[in-house]
């Protein structure tokens, strides 16, 4: 068990208490609640499937991770055929 007597350990001790009051007794920050209007945007009838209907950025997401799909599957593809054949020694 550690000895809590040490020169130094009263100033750890407050420090850890102040940031536990601080965050503990500290106001929330108001959020408005924006449910319903992402209720409407993602029902919303207008042909686009779900990954895509939160806008520009669900786009670019989507297009960077099936480049990145693709681009993996091909490199696999090749690492297997390369592997596949026999070396020159």
């Amino acid at each position: 068990m550690p000895n809590l007597n040490m020169p130094g350990s009263g100033v750890l001790e407050q420090v850890s208490q102040a940031l536990v009051r601080c965050f503990s007794s500290s106001t929330r920050s108001h959020l408005e609640n924006r449910v319903a209007e992402k209720q409407k945007l993602f029902q919303a009838n207008n042909d686009l499937p779900v990954h895509l209907k939160g806008g520009g950025m669900d786009n670019v997401l989507y297009r960077l991770t099936m480049t990145l799909t693709l681009g993996g599957t091909a490199y696999c593809l090749y690492c297997l055929g390369w592997a596949s054949f026999p070396h020159k020694k």
